[in-house]
């Protein structure tokens, strides 16, 4: 099984990777979700470390019961041979309905297979009233004619 766009990556298919990945976790599917990575899949999230997809699905699982209407935008920052760098935001609210938005970076690399193998990711939350929410499309993939994180100044 391949996941293309696969490595070496160019601009295009950087882009493009990055966009699939977008659209996959803002289905909130871990099962779906768990499918783009090696089955020895490696992560460090924020301080948490998590290996294998099994260990995935139980980390998103838990991740999108605590971040309840969870809206993401990734951009490409940076990609060589078979390596992604994407900074991203997402928007995401708690049980008691205090909103956040969510800053981080994610370096990824690539099996030749496309699969991701590596993903380590630093992320940063902010406390955000609910007026001040910039990602409000219906839950899902987001809009193709929704600004990006560069236009929307974040």
């Amino acid at each position: 099984m391949t996941r293309p766009p696969l490595p070496p990556f160019s601009r295009e298919s950087a882009v493009e990777k990055v966009r699939l990945a977008e659209d996959g976790w803002n289905g909130r599917n871990p099962e779906k979700v768990s499918l783009a990575y090696t089955q020895d899949t490696v992560w460090r999230n924020r301080a948490e470390f998590v290996n294998g997809r099994s260990e995935v699905v139980a980390f998103l699982t838990r991740k999108w019961a605590k971040e309840l209407d969870y809206r993401l935008i990734k951009e490409l920052w940076a990609f060589s041979d078979n390596r992604i760098a994407v900074r991203y935001a997402y928007e995401w609210h708690d049980d008691s309905g205090n909103w956040f938005r969510s800053y981080g970076n994610e370096n990824w690399e690539f099996a030749p297979d496309g699969l991701m193998h590596r993903r380590f990711a630093c992320i940063n939350d902010l406390p955000i009233v609910e007026a001040d929410r910039k990602f409000r499309w219906p839950l899902g993939r987001r809009p193709d004619d929704h600004p990006s994180l560069s236009e929307l100044g974040l």
